[in-house]
């Protein structure tokens, strides 16, 4: 048996998608659990949209996640002669032939279908051309010759044996009027050169399978096993697109999803093994099979990927999560001054506390990394004469300890509850407010055991 080579195939038109990003996981898991290659190939040939931003972006994309293609990225648009050749020799086998119709006449055909509410397929006018005289000045389009009686059947991975009519599949174009080779022609060459061995990707590609596969067959080249994964749809049903909110793998990285966190909810996104939700790098690879790929679309679940999300921030090593957090502040909020980074690390084990990504954790430091608390005017209203009274008599207290520490601002504030005939919110949230500005976030000792002594009374005596 020949080893194992997967590709994941994307074209640089846009952002990589989520499902995309599925896509190319379970191709590098499948590749490396049976310790095959992994490709990546940039399906360039459309010039118009492909652009090397997008390019980039899925290469950054994919290492950001953890998936390491074999080798250097294969450009499709490089191999684009060869394409051609195929197609050539596919007309002189008689397994292609030229189409001389014209647009209009497409479109007629097109309408035609539509109002009998069938499924368009070309009909073949220039299949068997006798009789018909080759138009001046009108370049042709080349078709393969699909198959017109019988069945098709393809041994999916996945969803089974799937068998289809052939009568179905048109005479698909191969080679556009301009000589620049169509996707279904590009895909079938690229992966015979690249001895690609599985081809991986979403069930909206079956039909594409189908008319691939006779290009195999017509050029007697080795069938590669196709696995077609169900899409991933939307919390409403629908198939997710790039219209879609948290539809990009840019939309995760921006609030602060962890690669470890994602690679795993992709993962148990329709596939399984046994009960088991967390996943290792190495478990990932060790127990990855397609036959655990589950045959229905699965939903996109915002909630699940923070629950996970939330688990990584929590187990993940505290100095390496604030590395993370000052990575990710560099590029989507605002830099942190190194100067902060002591408070921070010796911070971050509340900080993190229910933070269900790194934003939050960003938001809940903010008190540290930004000296200038502004109150907001609605938490302002609750600075009232009794609170500032509260305010006052605590900022004297703090002020005479000689010691600093949990136990002693515990007694302080029952001290104050006592007093003022309150409770604990009574004292606690105007000291929080007045100390990061916000009646939310981390717990009050929290907040004042990691602010100097005298950072903590200057912004108490702040307010009047």
């Amino acid at each position: 048996m020949s080893l194992v080579a997967t590709r994941f195939a994307p074209s640089p038109t846009g952002p990589l998608h989520i499902g995309g990003v599925r896509t190319a996981l379970f191709n590098w898991l499948f590749s490396k659990n049976n310790k095959g290659k992994f490709f990546l190939r940039i399906e360039d040939t459309d010039k118009e949209r492909s652009k090397d931003e997008y390019k980039t972006q899925i290469i950054q994309s994919l290492k950001w996640i953890g998936i390491q293609h074999d080798g250097n990225e294969y450009i499709q648009s490089q191999n684009i002669v060869k394409h051609k050749n195929v197609a050539e020799e596919l007309l002189k086998k008689g397994y292609a032939y030229k189409c001389y119709c014209t647009e209009k006449e497409i479109e007629e055909q097109k309408l035609k279908a539509k109002k009998a509410g069938l499924h368009f397929v070309y009909n073949r006018k220039w299949r068997d051309p006798h009789n018909l005289k080759i138009p001046e000045n009108t370049k042709p389009v080349i078709r393969f010759k699909s198959k017109i009686s019988g069945n098709s059947i393809v041994k999916d991975l996945v969803q089974g044996e799937i068998n289809i009519s052939n009568s179905t599949i048109e005479d698909f174009i191969i080679l556009r009027k301009d000589g620049t080779p169509t996707y279904q022609l590009s895909a079938v060459v690229d992966d015979h050169i690249m001895d690609i061995t599985h081809v991986i990707r979403g069930d909206d590609h079956k039909i594409n399978t189908f008319k691939q596969k006779q290009i195999y067959e017509a050029m007697k080249w080795n069938l590669p096993e196709f696995a077609h994964i169900p899409l991933i749809h939307s919390t409403e049903g629908k198939k997710l697109s790039k219209r879609d909110n948290a539809s990009t793998l840019t939309d995760y990285i921006k609030i602060g999803i962890l690669p470890e966190a994602l690679r795993n909810y992709l993962l148990r996104l329709g596939w399984s093994h046994k009960d088991k939700e967390i996943f290792t790098l190495d478990e990932s690879i060790k127990y990855f099979n397609l036959s655990a790929v589950g045959k229905s679309p699965s939903k996109l679940d915002i909630e699940r990927i923070l629950s996970i999300n939330e688990y990584y921030i929590k187990n993940l090593d505290e100095k390496k999560l604030y590395d993370v957090l000052k990575d990710y502040s560099e590029i989507y909020k605002n830099k942190i001054d190194n100067k902060f980074e002591k408070k921070l690390i010796n911070s971050i084990h509340f900080l993190k506390n229910k933070a269900k990504k790194l934003e939050d954790i960003y938001q809940n430091a903010q008190y540290i990394i930004n000296e200038n608390i502004k109150v907001s005017d609605e938490d302002q209203k609750l600075l009232d004469d009794k609170a500032k009274k509260v305010l006052k008599n605590f900022t004297t207290e703090y002020e005479n300890l000689s010691k600093v520490n949990k136990e002693n601002l515990e007694k302080i504030v029952k001290k104050l509850i006592d007093e003022h005939k309150t409770n604990f919110k009574g004292v606690g949230q105007p000291i929080r407010i007045t100390l990061t500005g916000s009646k939310f976030g981390p717990g009050i000792y929290d907040i004042i055991l990691s602010l100097d002594k005298n950072e903590v009374i200057r912004r108490l005596k702040l307010i009047k």
